[in-house]
């Protein structure tokens, strides 16, 4: 439909009166008459009831109306639109992240990126690590926030940047401590009693360098690693570990995911970090993208 005769109407049913309406539009009032008219026989019904003196909407046109303007005004916007787009104000950002990030990282900078672009679409997933790896090599999602891999594995078209690094502490069963199976040392889990303890843990592949890391701490103090349950959410080992199945070794982080009968020591002497960080596909020109990755360097 042409927007021209709907700027007519609309301007002809704000002043009801043709005289005024055709002056408005910089136009003579036979020629708007015509394309009233016109746009009448186009809908199939008056849009107006004229006499000599007077100019009225019809219940039609007076329905009509609202949807009009609405349309007019969307397309008066259009321009806007686009330049809010191509600067990244506004349109869509799929982001998705291991569910570690969610105690840590990612409240940040999600408040953030909604602080300073509210009209962008934010399309949150939680996934682990490889998911979202194998998901962006599909051409899904735009930027996660991962445990990264050996930097071997990670395909030579991603581009990757560290967000933090944090020491792991041990989730340990409350009911352990309360029956003395487990004694802290200065309210601190020693890497003997750590050793001795059955393990629950993510499975290597979905987060190998996670895994390496602590089944690596277990051997540099002459252990292995007794590997009692694997599971690929940390709710769930938390979940575990509440139950007395085993500990887990977990970033610092978990802390504020406060569950009962879990209780999170740290670990005596130097403890292994964890780190977290984002990844996306370099080819990705997305202004969306561009914005978020230029607010972290306002928060790392």
């Amino acid at each position: 439909m042409d927007l021209r005769p709907l700027r007519h109407f609309l301007a002809l049913a704000e002043s009801l009166h043709f005289g005024r309406a055709a002056e408005q539009l910089g136009m003579t009032q036979p020629p708007l008459s015509q394309s009233i008219k016109a746009l009448e026989a186009q809908l199939g019904a008056p849009l107006f009831d004229r006499t000599r003196r007077s100019v009225a909407l019809t219940a039609f046109g007076a329905q009509w109306l609202p949807h009009v303007a609405q349309a007019v005004a969307a397309v008066d916007a259009l321009p806007e639109t686009a330049d809010s787009i191509r600067q990244g104000r506004a349109g869509r950002l799929e982001l998705s992240f291991v569910s570690t990030a969610d105690y840590s990282i990612l409240p940040t900078l999600v408040a953030r990126f909604r602080q300073l672009y509210p009209q962008v679409e934010l399309s949150l997933t939680e996934a682990t690590s490889d998911r979202q790896i194998a998901a962006m090599v599909e051409g899904r999602g735009q930027v996660g926030i991962i445990i990264p891999p050996q930097e071997a594995s990670l395909p030579e078209r991603f581009a990757y940047r560290c967000l933090a690094s944090e020491p792991l502490v041990a989730a340990v069963p409350e009911s352990w401590l309360a029956e003395g199976r487990l004694t802290p040392v200065a309210g601190q889990v020693t890497a003997a009693q750590v050793v001795a303890s059955p393990l629950i843990v993510f499975p290597r592949h979905v987060a190998p360098l996670f895994y390496d890391l602590v089944t690596g701490y277990y051997a540099a103090h002459g252990g292995a690693a007794q590997i009692v349950q694997n599971a690929i959410q940390m709710q769930t080992i938390i979940s575990l570990v509440s139950a007395g199945m085993g500990i887990a070794l977990v970033p610092a982080s978990l802390r504020n995911l406060a569950r009962a009968g879990v209780c999170y020591l740290t670990l005596a002497g130097d403890a292994p970090q964890l780190e977290t960080g984002v990844v996306w596909r370099r080819q990705d020109d997305t202004p969306t993208l561009r914005n978020f990755l230029a607010m972290l360097d306002d928060i790392t």
